[in-house]
């Protein structure tokens, strides 16, 4: 048998590394929240719900685990092809995780969405559920208690057994490394999975497509979110540019789905486009850590959200 102290050097030097995913109904603070944890802007954030489309993947690098952030798209009902495919990424996404957060906001009552949710959640016997109150900054103390009562309740009415319930403000940095405290000994013992840095595992063009989107996503009509899609069409650096001086050309479209959008993405002599670049270009920049030359068009792909084809040529 191994002495004390060999045994205790083995126990500190477990390294524990796995996924854990975000769910909840849209616009529960899921990105911001991913943003926080990492140190980095990895997802996008709008107060626009159901702006998240992929799985984003976060790293959270610590000497003694590695927790690996998947920001999935908020469960929804759906009303398009587009919507439905966005679900079956959430639910496959769920069962491949070592833990699930479940994002409620601090500021809203629990509604039919967070019940659904729960619901679905409750027949997932195996994984670990940690319920996870976010934007705890928007309300007062008592506000926030109801809430946690309201949740524990959820919990003991449908049969889920909450890991942990744990307030959270990612905007005000309050107990964002708490949630990650919480999640990390909930992972199985494994060594790294990505090299250390790394933040992301998404390709830096859905990146890229995924900043110019959020840029295009401000001050729109509550119509148009959801028609907006954006696909990078080559990044190449520029030829011919001094070695201290690089310049890294990005083409880009921007769909959507009816031609009378059109001039609401460009706005009145190009000036909301322009913004849209300017924009975007400066989070560009702070991503690849080069210099940017952002040529934006805006193209019409009818009804997209709703054909098949078109939704496999933009990427879903």
């Amino acid at each position: 048998m191994a002495p004390m102290s060999a045994r205790n050097q083995e126990t500190e030097a477990v390294h524990r590394a796995g996924f854990a995913c975000f769910v909840g109904r849209p616009n529960a603070g899921k990105s911001t929240l991913t943003n926080a944890l990492v140190g980095q802007k990895v997802a996008i954030t709008s107060n626009r719900p159901q702006t998240t489309r992929h799985t984003v993947r976060g790293i959270v690098h610590r000497e003694d685990a590695q927790l690996i952030l998947v920001d999935t798209p908020g469960l929804h009902k759906p009303r398009t092809l587009l919507g439905e495919r966005l679900n079956d990424i959430v639910r496959t996404t769920w069962a491949e995780v070592d833990v699930i957060g479940f994002c409620l906001p601090a500021d809203q009552k629990l509604g039919p969405g967070d019940r659904f949710i729960a619901k679905e959640l409750a027949e997932i016997r195996k994984t670990p559920k940690v319920a996870i109150v976010t934007k705890t900054d928007l309300v007062d103390s008592k506000t926030l208690a109801e809430q946690l009562i309201a949740i524990d309740q959820l919990g003991k009415e449908l049969g889920i057994e909450w890991a942990q319930i744990v307030p959270v403000s990612a905007v005000g940095n309050k107990q964002v490394q708490l949630v990650a405290d919480l999640l990390i000994p909930l992972l199985p013992e494994s060594p790294p999975l990505y090299p250390e840095g790394d933040l992301t595992d998404e390709p830096e063009q859905v990146m890229v497509a995924e900043l110019i989107r959020e840029a295009a996503l401000e001050g729109v009509r509550d119509e148009l979110p959801h028609s907006i899609a954006v696909v990078v069409e080559e990044m190449i650096p520029r030829e011919n540019r001094p070695a201290d001086k690089p310049l890294l050309d990005i083409h880009a479209n921007v769909y959507i789905e009816r031609p009378s959008q059109k001039g609401i993405i460009i706005g009145p002599k190009g000036s909301r486009l322009k913004e849209v670049g300017m924009k975007s270009r400066k989070h560009i920049e702070a991503l690849l850590g080069t210099p940017v030359f952002l040529d934006l068009h805006v193209k019409v792909a009818k009804d997209w959200q709703r054909d098949p084809k078109q939704l496999r040529r933009l990427g879903f």
